[in-house]
């Protein structure tokens, strides 16, 4: 059987190094955080992004300075990724004044104007329509920014979604729908919960072109997105991403009085709802669809991403 092309981008060792620093930020800062939510000085909810650090850092490799992102609640790492000073992260995660908020929002509340950081919104697929709008903007006032929207499985079934995903290609607007599949949406697998699981085609209805990509080799999503970014700056409309059926060890939600545990069985993880598959995101150009965050581990109603 002929081998598979590698159409993974030829990039030079100092940015190997630096996609590699970025994703060891994320993963350390996050074990620390759910280290300091077991210790009672996290408040609140807290929503690590373990496991899927690929998705993001790949997507911010292909994006330039004016562009935009905007996620769900589990927003760690896009803040990161997107050059947020982690001191400032941390600050806000434990409530002091030095946070992006003031010590006032905790996770879920966090903006920086400066690094075009949207927000994490804790309303399931409320970002989306959220994305779509600064999208508008920037195709408004003429420039070629692109808006980065990032959303999960579970938001994938959001009606709010498919009305964003027509407004997006019919005013083709600059925005990449970035679906973060870890096939979890909290703790209902995708295959209970999604009839037609190849959410990175959903688009096609609306003529939003979609792409399923693999969420844990970097390269590969830095590709997707080079391909994204280029189909949205050449004012094409909206794309989409999506994520593949990989089933690894991956993101966790952190509820009142749990910590994730390294040594905890699949079986175990999937029956508390803590257990996160990795992700492979799909990325479409013009209008797109992509990853999101998981849900609550309380506080919400129905399945949440």
């Amino acid at each position: 059987m002929a081998k598979k092309p590698d159409t993974r981008p030829n990039v030079s060792k100092e940015d190997l190094l630096k996609y590699y620093r970025e994703m060891l930020l994320i993963r350390r800062f996050e074990e620390k955080a759910g280290q300091l939510y077991g210790m009672g000085l996290i408040g609140g909810f807290c929503h690590l992004y373990i496991g899927q650090e690929a998705v993001v850092v790949g997507l911010e490799a292909a994006a330039k300075d004016g562009d935009k992102r905007i996620t769900s609640y589990r927003d760690h790492g896009h803040m990161l990724a997107a050059g947020m000073d982690p001191k400032g992260v941390m600050a806000e995660l434990t409530g002091r004044i030095g946070g992006y908020s003031k010590g006032k929002g905790g996770s879920m509340h966090m903006f920086s104007k400066e690094k075009h950081f949207y927000g994490g919104h804790g309303i399931v697929g409320a970002q989306v329509p959220l994305g779509a709008g600064l999208a508008f903007a920037d195709k408004y006032l003429g420039n070629d920014n692109v808006t980065f929207t990032y959303f999960g499985d579970g938001a994938a079934n959001q009606g709010q979604v498919y009305e964003t995903y027509n407004m997006a290609e019919l005013w083709d607007l600059p925005v990449i729908f970035v679906i973060e599949n870890n096939q979890y949406a909290m703790g209902t697998s995708v295959k209970r919960s999604t009839k037609s699981t190849t959410l990175f085609g959903r688009g096609t209805a609306y003529g939003i072109p979609g792409e399923q990509v693999d969420g844990m080799d970097v390269l590969a999503v830095k590709s997707a997105g080079d391909k994204a970014v280029a189909h949205c700056r050449a004012g094409k409309g909206a794309l989409h991403s999506g994520d593949d059926d990989l089933s690894l060890p991956g993101a966790f939600d952190v509820g009142p009085g749990e910590v994730p545990h390294a040594g905890r069985g699949r079986e175990d993880q999937d029956r508390k709802g803590l257990h996160r598959a990795c992700p492979r995101p799909s990325f479409a150009g013009g209008a797109g669809v992509g990853r999101g965050s998981e849900g609550h581990r309380q506080g919400h109603q129905g399945d949440c991403e």
